[in-house]
């Protein structure tokens, strides 16, 4: 696990400063305190910050192919580079170092960018051929690694791991895209889709861009695609038989390292069922860690303590504070973008604890995308069946009624909570699911906004992005589209960058074997009975994973790291919440209808609504614009 960063001209090569290459790797240095380096040539420039966790001694970057034809600066790992080194060794390729790199200039040196689909892996690289004189940019299938991407005033494509890496090059230009705000005000976060700043991108997910001197530059091109248009057949206990393969599979290739490596345990389904695979593979005993919180009601280390015991797993945890809300400004830097799932506190702290035994952590995380663990999905697979029962012309008028005088009650019930259920079935399929994904609707979103605001967005609205990728996907159900858009959205945005930048903040290398590309290939041709049964999500890997863990674990409500910010705004954080219309920075903007503003942060304390995720939302905005030094 690294920090790259590079700078390439393509239309009129000119020389690259590898000061400046340095200085963006050294924005980065938290991704790889172990060492350093910068390679230079004409209109090039590759810069690698190491994280050492393979081939420790001999895998030095920016790394030279065999022949010196090629170099490549790499973050992630190969999972199969083993299988790929002695393919490559029998079509007479030679090789001088025992890890991944040297393995991936050698596949472009046989296979060109057909090379991506034989790696089976996390990454993200920058690999330029000497002779063709071509940049290959590559991301992951999930995007598990970032790469960020800036065309400059100078004509160079300036690249790197984290926008803080861009953030160093003094030509980037610190203007904010109006729709990213949009996008985050919807989201909690910035998708690939978008960037905070205008004139930077993400690569996206599963993509290449395939650059070479002396011709315009193209646009990146897809790689690999997830496809739920297909389905597997066969008994429930042929397809268990299945899952458990690839499951065993998945985690026994992630176990490969040359420093200490353990696992997240948080007690639920998905980090105890890698741990129980884990401990297969092991004859040692798995190191475990856990965080709880010092409230019972938000605490799950006794059941992660259930599992450590179960699997005789080292097993570390602590209990820290609820009331963590001090460290935002930190969160702000670390995350560069604004990012407001607060869940992203605790992740960090339980990635501290992991940090203080191992140097790589196997986590539970993709599960729920690929196998529909989320609530919403359940709900959202049992709307579309009323949905086809039901004409539009019926539903939409009755539940749409309905919706809009049930009372909004926060305080009540969950079964009580209908308002949101009525509005999802007068919508239609995708709309409704883009909807419950959002933190509010574009609606209120917008009603935040000044008319100057209003006027930049033109009338964008963040989920017509997220409603276009389901309408493209290679899908057969409702269930099937937001599970793609899970998978090519959400994932990517929100859950991946959390744990991505959580864990490198501490030098930890966070692998997601419940991500493995064949795994989630099957769970997508999975009939829809086998993710959702009745009100149950992931159904089949629960019925798979019984013989390993207790019903306890495998069929109780899923929680998750929950952070009281509702109670952090109405207590400790009262007077951010009162300054937020006023704020230093969001004040000078100019984009939000101040009064509107005030009005949430004083009925929120008063107890009158629970706007608690606008304003951490608001929160993060203002303490990312400060590190960013945008004003706006």
């Amino acid at each position: 696990m690294c920090g790259i960063a590079g700078i390439f001209h393509a239309e009129t090569p000119k020389p690259v400063d590898p000061v400046r290459v340095e200085r963006m790797c050294e924005a980065m240095v938290h991704r790889g305190p172990d060492g350093s380096g910068v390679w230079t040539d004409h209109g090039i420039g590759l810069g690698h910050r190491r994280l050492s966790i393979i081939d420790i001694e001999g895998s030095p970057q920016p790394m030279h192919s065999a022949d010196g034809r090629a170099v490549i600066a790499f973050n992630g790992e190969i999972y199969n580079f083993r299988e790929l080194r002695s393919e490559l060794q029998a079509a007479g390729f030679k090789f001088h170092t025992d890890g991944d790199t040297e393995v991936i200039l050698a596949a472009w040196q046989r296979w060109g960018t057909g090379c991506l689909d034989r790696l089976d892996g996390m990454f993200a690289f920058a690999l330029y051929d000497l002779d063709k004189r071509q940049l290959l940019l590559a991301r992951d299938r999930f995007g598990v690694k970032p790469l960020f991407m800036a065309r400059l005033s100078d004509g160079s494509l300036a690249f790197a791991s984290e926008l803080k890496g861009l953030l160093a090059h003094p030509l980037l230009r610190r203007k904010v895209d109006p729709a990213a705000i949009d996008s985050y005000l919807a989201f909690g976060y910035v998708p690939d889709t978008r960037s905070i700043l205008s004139g930077v991108e993400k690569l996206p997910a599963g993509h290449f861009l395939l650059l070479e001197q002396g011709k315009r530059p193209e646009g990146a091109k897809q790689w690999w695609d997830i496809d739920f248009s297909q389905r597997e057949s066969g008994s429930e206990a042929d397809l268990s038989a299945q899952l458990v393969h690839l499951l065993r599979e998945a985690v026994r290739s992630r176990m490969v390292s040359d420093v200490p490596l353990g696992a997240f345990l948080s007690g639920g389904v998905d980090s105890s069922s890698v741990v129980a695979l884990m401990s297969e593979n092991s004859a040692d005993p798995v190191r475990t860690c856990s965080i709880g919180f010092d409230v019972d009601a938000l605490d799950e280390t006794g059941y992660a303590r259930a599992i450590a015991q179960r699997y005789g797993t080292d097993h570390t945890a602590r209990t820290v504070s609820r009331d963590d809300f001090g460290e935002a400004q930190r969160l702000a830097a670390m995350f560069d973008e604004p990012f407001a799932d607060a869940s992203a506190l605790p992740t960090w702290r339980v990635c501290q604890l992991a940090r203080e035994q191992v140097t790589v952590a196997l986590s539970g995380d993709g599960a729920d995308e690929a196998f529909a663990g989320y609530r919403r999905q359940v709900f959202h697979y049992n709307e579309d069946r009323v949905r086809s029962v039901i004409p539009s012309a019926i539903r939409q008028p009755l539940f749409g009624g309905l919706g809009s005088i049930w009372p909004k009650a926060d305080w009540a019930p969950q079964t009580l909570r209908a308002k949101s259920t009525l509005l999802a079935l007068a919508a239609d399929s995708d709309h409704a699911y883009a909807d419950a994904l959002s933190v509010s609707d574009a609606q209120r979103r917008h009603s935040f906004y000044s008319p100057a605001m209003q006027g930049k967005l033109s009338g964008f609205q963040a989920e017509q992005e997220l409603i276009a990728i389901m309408r493209s996907a290679p899908a057969r159900s409702g269930l099937d589209r937001a599970q793609y858009a899970d998978l090519k959205f959400w994932l990517p945005g929100g859950i991946l960058t959390k744990v991505d930048r959580t864990s490198m903040a501490v030098s930890l290398e966070a692998r997601e074997p419940l991500l493995d590309h064949r795994l989630v290939e099957f769970a997508a041709r999975l009939p829809e009975k086998m993710r959702v049964n009745g009100r149950t999500g992931k159904y089949l890997l629960k019925k798979s994973m019984e013989r390993y863990l207790p019903q306890d674990i495998l069929y109780r409500p899923k929680q998750g790291f929950v952070t009281p910010i509702a109670e952090w705004f109405r207590g400790p954080l009262a007077g951010e919440a009162r300054s937020i219309a006023s704020g230093t920075v969001l004040g000078q903007t100019g984009w939000f209808d101040t009064g509107k503003l005030t009005g949430l942060a004083d009925d929120h304390i008063a107890g009158i609504s629970d706007n608690s995720r606008v304003l951490w939302q608001l929160l993060m905005l203002e303490k990312s614009l400060k590190h960013m030094e945008i004003s706006e």
